[in-house]
């Protein structure tokens, strides 16, 4: 266990960001999987920006990668436009 004031304070810390980070995690991939269960393009095209702006977000917050958000935002964007 940590011996100091400023470590244990970064255990709790750390563990509160854990956790916003896999709800924020998890609520995009739900997000995701609701898009691409559309059928009709209008409901997806409407979702499609939503689901680019939490992306975004997560790669901003570096709780995944740039590379990963830019392939996700491709595929979907190219789902839409399929549809």
């Amino acid at each position: 266990m940590a011996n100091h004031k400023s470590a244990l304070k970064r255990i709790r810390s750390n563990e509160k960001k854990r956790v916003l980070n896999r709800y924020q995690h998890k609520t995009t991939r739900n997000a995701i999987k609701a898009l691409r269960l559309s059928t009709e393009k209008s409901e997806a095209s409407a979702k499609l920006s939503s689901v680019i702006s939490m992306i975004d977000k997560l790669a901003k917050k570096n709780i995944i990668h740039d590379n990963k958000a830019s392939n996700l935002k491709s595929k979907l964007t190219r789902f839409v436009s399929a549809l």
